[in-house]
């Protein structure tokens, strides 16, 4: 994989196409959320089973209004809390969100990472992108680029590999669609952390 610099690395995605980029958490494979043959291109390239949605990342809690809607209040206050961090939170999708990124299922799933690449990718972009892991589906997480290398190296062509490597755990992920946080996978924060703060900014 070819490294190159922020200014490329927005080009290649303005222009439909999938990077790897290193998060706080793992290697991530970007694309542009909003354009359906990037989508497309992440899903040949994980060979990711097609009921399986993609996660977003933003920039911040003000983009979170380009992929999620009827936001419960208290996920501001998970916001405020744990991003920029290791938490992923799954909400009602916005109408302007493609189907193809989301599985054709009502939600979607947002994080803010803790990560300057991402933010400044996202930042110049000027909108979301894709967050799922950088890895052939079912496969193990790469922690390193020689790991990173040796999964994806002849499927994506480009890597913005700037800051510190990832840290090797995955998010928390929860659900908050349906009044309180549902734990769907546990990650770096652990979920009675989200309880408390859930509860108390009710």
């Amino acid at each position: 994989m070819e490294a190159i610099d922020l200014e490329r690395a927005v080009r290649v995605l303005e222009n439909g196409g999938v990077i790897v980029i290193p998060t706080d958490t793992l290697y991530g494979l970007a694309a542009d959320v909003f354009n359906i043959a990037a989508i497309d291109r992440v899903f040949d390239i994980k060979g990711r089973p097609e009921g399986l949605a993609l996660p977003v990342l933003v920039s911040g809690w003000e983009q979170v209004a380009e992929a999620a809607k009827n936001v419960p209040p208290q996920a501001q206050a998970l916001a405020e809390r744990f991003w920029p961090g290791a938490l992923t939170m799954v909400v009602a999708k916005a109408a302007g969100l493609p189907d193809r990124l989301t599985a054709r299922g009502p939600t979607v799933a947002v994080r803010m990472p803790d990560h300057s690449t991402p933010i400044r990718l996202i930042n110049d972009l000027g909108g979301p992108i894709t967050g799922t892991s950088a890895n052939i589906s079912g496969g193990a997480d790469p922690s390193t680029l020689a790991e990173l290398t040796d999964q994806l190296g002849g499927h994506v062509a480009h890597i913005f590999n700037e800051g510190p490597t990832p840290k090797g755990t995955a998010s928390t992920v929860v659900d908050i669609t349906s009044g309180e946080p549902k734990l769907l996978r546990l990650g770096a924060i652990p979920f009675e952390q989200v309880l408390h703060t859930w509860q108390t900014a009710k």
